[in-house]
This record gives C-alpha cells, structure tokens and sequence, in this order.
C-alpha cells in the first residue's frame, strides 16, 4: 500500500518517518473525544446540525452514489471577513528562520487548551490512480462539521471499497498525511490565523482559520510535496486530452492562477467538435519519467460569480460557501451567487459535472500553457528554448484573484509573478524549474504563452483565447518571429498585432522582461534561489 499509518512495535523506536510536530498531530487524534466518521452519510448528518448550516431546498444529484441519503440537499455554510486563503498564516518547517521549537510548542499548546472540545475525523485519499495516492486524515472540531464534510466530499472518502485499490498501490516509505484543524482557536498575534506545515513528515496544523480553501490546499500542498519526492512535478492548473481518432491524442496543460482561465478552458468542450477527455482542472501531477499524469481530487472547487441559480451547471453543487441565500417563486430555499454577499463565493461540484472525466492519462502531454495576464505579449506565444521555456513558467506574471486573503496595503490590480502558477509549494522551486526543463528539453513537450488578460489596453475576448487553442490542437496555427526575440514566435491576430514600430512598446517589453529579471535576482541565496542560467536567459531579451 501506499502510505503508512500503522507499524509493527519493531518499527517504532528511532523511526526517521516521525518528528516533533507529525508526533503531536497524530497523538490528538486517538484522544477520547473524537469522534471517527464511519461513512459519508454520518458526516453529512454532522454538517446538517452544526450551528449556522443552511440546507438548501436544492438536492445532491446522484447522492446515493455518493455515499448519501436518498434526501440529502445541497448545504451553505459562509465565514466573516475572510473568504479567501492567507498566504500569509504559512510556516514550513525547514524554511530559513523558521523556528520549530517555537511553533511545535504552539501546537502542543493548541491541542491542550482544546482538550475540551468535541471533535471530528475522517480519512480520504489524495492521488486517483494506483500509481499515487496516499491516505490523507484531518480532524477538527464537531463544530466546525460542514468544513470536514466538504473536505470528504473535495477528496474521496476512504470506505472499504477501496481497501483492494489501496493496497494495490505503489507503495513509498511514507506516513500518512496528517491535518489538525482548529477554526476557533487564535494563536496571539497572530489574527489572521496559522497554518503550521512539515512536509517532509506530511502534516500540518491550522490554527484560526475558517475558510475551507486553506483545507482543501493544505491537503493539496502535503500530496504535493509527497509526489515531488517521487518523480512527479506538482500541477496547479488543468489538463485535457482530445482523442483525434486512429490512435491520435493532443494533451495539454494550462496552468494559472484562479481567474485566469484554466477551468474554462480545461472544461471548454468546443461545441462538441472534439472528443474530450478531463483529467482536472485545479490539482495533478505529472510523471517526469514517463509522462503520464495523475488527477489528485475528484471533485471541483469552483468560483460561483458566473452561475446563477437556474444555470444547469448548479445541479451538481454538494456545498456551498460564502453564498447568499434567498426564497424563489415556490418558498423554497436557493442559491443567491454571483458574488453579491462578497467576493470568491465557491462550490463544490461533484464529479458528475463533467461526464468526460479520467483519473489518469497514459498518454504523454503534448503542450503545457502558462496563463498569463501581461499585457505586453499578444494571445498567443510560443517559446522554442527549453531554459527560457521554464524560465517563463517559474516568473508567470499574472494578476492577484479574489481566491486570496490580501492585506490593506496590497494592490490587486498589480502585476506579480507566481511560479508554475503555485502558490502552495513547499520545496526549493529549482526542483520544478529543473522537472519542468526535463519535460521541454528531453521529452519533447512544447511550451506555450497565453495572455488570457489585456493586450496593451485591449481585452482579448474569450472566443480569440478559445480560436487559438482549436488551431493548436488541430496543428493550423500559423508562427511568426516575435519581433527581434528569436526564441519567441507569435500567432498573428487581427486586433492585436504587436506594435513593434513603436517605441514606447520595446520599452514595456524590456520593462516586462526587466521585472522577471529582478524578481530572479531576488531570489539569489535564499531558498528559491534558481539556476544562473534563469538570469542568462533574460538578459537576453532585456
């Protein structure tokens, strides 16, 4: 089997798979006031009493198949102030200027001074192919029951039919992924909360935080870290296959931050034009060795602003947060989204909203896409050097999204550079850089840029975003030099042809070019500190 929870007596002494915090989290759960879950349908009927719960006149498409009453109904639970993750509350053990004796005593601190509540846990796993997955088990107050209950739902609930998978899986000398959660408790000077994590151990504590995201990418961010470990590069994007017939597939990967477009364009089905398969849209691993990927959840995280309540897409909703609520024509309770209550109002969608979903694709990605939001580069760019290629992926500059917690003085409008589009890594980020470069330079994977934002002062419309892709897949898109950049080609669109007799457009590309250089430099003796090459490559283009 995959992971490890349990050990023959021999095993335990000296065991390297243990340290201070995994042994404080794991100890809380085997307390005598927690409660295990037995069965999906147990955690729903938790979620349905937990103060504050709304159960939606809305039903569960296909509950039975989903481990829930025949009756079960979609159900709302919404924050305060927050509704979005705080990059902030991170601390990983083994980062420079981390003190672990510190917050391994907070954390002992927390599960003392919690002693008296009622608790719940459950167990699911992360990774949908025998290939990876791993047990993943969180707790977490019986107040707080609705947060487990999504978690259970985001992830596959570990039920006996599953024993047979799981013990057929790879197997890695790991322990399990172990998540304490306390929504209520607030470390001292610390109001935004704290999420405490030791991916070498694969646990994790958070501390004063509500907002489920930081459950669903704090699990994501330990199996993450895990399949790094093993080969995998880590996917915060979304990937699709179109089956061409005889034998024919084109794959490809997007990645970008929420809002750029990754789940549009992974559940785009061109009117029906292409056979598709969906592998996901948010979270998967790729294979470096044999590029084969991997989809790490079932089920979708989605934003709500663009579903209102009659659009078909809401008939596979299971929960809901930070939604409003309102009575329609029958007096039956149903969703208000749209983000009227506030920003980044999310669902989760069962698996059921896409009938061409796969846990796996054998076959290997043909092109990986970085989404961005620069408005100097045209629709689409592709780049033909493997270093550059990797380069444009570890400095992707985009724009903030409302899936995040910011603090007042932070502008959301400003342009910032996510690498690979993953603000959940744990490990140095030249591992990426270097997984990423193996896949362009070695095994013939292709690169591409698409601006998904602006054009200058243009916003390019989904159907031009949505044109080129087809053209990709189809093999018609028709290159041309980017200007003097010579490992950088464009595609022509009428509109937004790139002004390269004018000045002031060479001054915003080397101004673009100038601001990935800087951000690279930073980076010099510190953790995420990447290769000289990096800097080489864009002092090219400078």
């Amino acid at each position: 089997m995959s992971t490890r929870r349990v050990w023959n007596q021999s095993e335990i002494k000296q065991n390297p798979l243990f340290s201070k915090l995994r042994s404080t989290i794991e100890t809380a759960f085997y307390g005598n006031n927690v409660t295990v879950m037995e069965s999906v349908a147990q955690c729903y009927e938790y979620a349905i009493k937990e103060p504050g719960v709304i159960k939606l006149d809305m039903p569960v498409y296909n509950p039975v198949e989903q481990g829930l009453p025949e009756d079960a109904k979609v159900l709302v639970t919404n924050d305060g102030r927050t509704t979005g993750r705080y990059a902030k509350a991170r601390r990983i053990i083994g980062d420079e200027g981390i003190d672990e004796v510190e917050l391994c005593g907070i954390a002992r601190d927390a599960v003392y001074d919690s002693r008296g509540k009622e608790w719940i846990a459950a167990t699911t796993i992360v990774g949908l192919d025998e290939k990876f997955t791993a047990k993943a088990h969180l707790m977490i107050p019986k107040d707080h029951a609705s947060i487990l209950y999504s978690w259970i739902m985001n992830f596959q609930f570990f039920h006996a039919g599953l024993l047979e998978f799981y013990k057929n899986s790879e197997e890695y000398p790991e322990g399990d992924i172990y998540i304490y959660s306390d929504p209520d408790y607030v470390v001292p000077d610390m109001p935004g909360g704290l999420a405490i994590f030791d991916p070498a151990y694969n646990c994790a504590m958070i501390l004063g935080m509500r907002y489920f995201g930081e459950h669903k990418k704090g699990t994501l961010t330990l199996g993450w870290s895990l399949a790094n470990r093993y080969g995998y590069v880590a996917c915060h994007g979304g990937m699709k296959r179109y089956n061409l017939g005889e034998d024919k597939s084109f794959t490809i990967g997007v990645f970008g931050l929420s809002g750029s477009g990754k789940s549009t364009l992974t559940h785009e089905k061109h009117d029906g034009r292409y056979d598709i398969s969906v592998l996901h849209d948010d979270a998967y691993i790729i294979n470096t060795a044999d590029l084969s990927s991997i989809a790490m959840e079932p089920t979708y995280f989605d934003k709500m602003q663009d579903y209102p309540v009659e659009h078909p897409a809401n008939k596979y909703l299971l929960t809901l947060q930070n939604v409003g609520v309102t009575l329609d024509e029958n007096g039956h309770k149903v969703v208000l989204a749209e983000d009227v209550r506030n920003n980044n109002g999310r669902a989760i969608k069962s698996q059921f909203w896409t009938d061409n979903r796969v846990n796996y694709v054998g076959e290997p990605v043909n092109a990986i896409i970085w989404l961005m939001k620069d408005q100097t580069l045209p629709p689409m760019v592709k780049i033909n050097d493997p270093v550059l290629a990797s380069t444009m992926g570890a400095t992707l500059a985009t724009r903030r999204t409302t899936a995040e917690k910011l603090d007042a003085n932070v502008d959301p409008n400003a342009l910032v550079i996510e690498p690979y589009a993953n603000p959940f890594r744990t490990y140095p980020l030249v591992r990426d850089y270097e997984s990423y470069k193996k896949l362009f330079c070695e095994c013939g994977v292709d690169c591409y840029i698409m601006n998904t934002g602006f054009f200058l002062d243009k916003k390019i419309p989904k159907e031009v975003t949505l044109g080129l892709l087809e053209e990709l897949v189809e093999g018609t898109l028709a290159f041309k030099q980017f200007g003097n950049y010579e490992n950088l080609d464009y595609v022509p669109v009428e509109g937004f042809e790139p002004p390269f007799d004018v000045r002031e457009y060479h001054h915003s590309l080397h101004k673009a070019f100038e601001f990935r250089y800087d951000y690279v430099e930073e980076l010099k003796g510190k953790k995420n500190e990447l290769p000289q090459e990096v800097m080489d490559v864009l002092k090219t283009l400078m």
